[in-house]
């Protein structure tokens, strides 16, 4: 029986704004454990730590971006080797590109369930084709998912419409979601930048963008998946900047995500 494994991943040399998600894996690791709270999930999973396998950290330091990815996908795919489902703490959102490179390399036909402020659909931003701001673009056109469903969305370009477009991007901004969450098909791999909450409910990340989702509402985003019943094969959550933090607000909320992603993939 596989259990699933954790995978932080230390690296933000992609970020386009300000440095620091490279510290979170530790920092959400250390309020998770905390005593704060306990194992249980709002489901009614258990997660305590001996029903998960935590792998440490993969540390990147400034690596350029073509070694970070081949070192990313090297230790996601050693990971799920034996199908253990894994979810990864970042680091920026450039991290999320190679996780789902390696995950598509053992899984067909990937739906991914996107929560953040941006798109990040971009070609290239500021000349950098590996930016934090250009993941899903590198995973649509080498097709390692074939369905992308994005939710929290409140800061797209006219570029980026153009891109979810090219690439049959399922976008929900916030100001017209009605708060269903599609029908999905299994695998599914859930990535959340944490930046697609409001500022409000995690000040900790680096680009604060006012008017985003709630934690209730990514929860039941989450929840949504769970009661569907499909496949999760993998999980991240990315762009904490704890130095941005709060009384460790935002570890909290990822610690919660952690919580919550774990009882899914048990």
């Amino acid at each position: 029986m596989t259990v699933p494994k954790v995978l932080g991943i230390n690296y933000d040399a992609r970020s386009s704004f300000m440095r620091g998600p490279a510290a979170a894996p530790d920092e959400v690791r250390r309020v998770l454990h905390a005593g704060s709270a306990n194992y249980s999930t709002e489901l009614g999973a258990q997660v305590d730590p001996e029903l998960w396998d935590d792998l440490g950290n993969l540390e990147l330091g400034d690596a350029e971006p073509l070694d970070a990815r081949d070192k990313i996908v090297a230790a996601v795919s050693d990971a799920i080797a034996d199908s253990s489902p894994l979810l990864s703490i970042g680091g920026d959102h450039f991290v999320t590109y190679p996780v789902v490179a390696a995950m598509s390399e053992r899984y067909d036909n990937i739906t991914i369930v996107h929560v953040d402020a941006h798109p990040d659909l971009y070609d290239e931003l500021d000349g950098d084709r590996y930016s934090h701001a250009c993941p899903f673009a590198r995973i649509m056109e080498a097709n390692h998912a074939s369905r992308l469903i994005q939710f929290g969305i409140r800061t797209i370009t006219p570029h980026q419409r153009e891109q979810a477009d090219r690439f049959g991007v399922e976008v929900h901004e916030v100001r017209t979601w009605d708060g269903v969450v599609p029908a999905l098909e299994g695998p599914v791999y859930i990535s959340i930048d944490v930046d697609g909450l409001d500022p409000a409910f995690a000040p900790g990340v680096s680009h604060h963008e006012p008017g985003g989702l709630t934690m209730r509402q990514v929860l039941d985003i989450i929840h949504s998946v769970a009661e569907q019943g499909v496949h999760v094969v993998g999980a991240d959550v990315v762009e904490i900047n704890p130095g941005r933090d709060i009384h460790d607000m935002t570890a909290m909320v990822g610690a919660k995500l952690v919580r919550e992603l774990l009882g899914l993939m048990q």
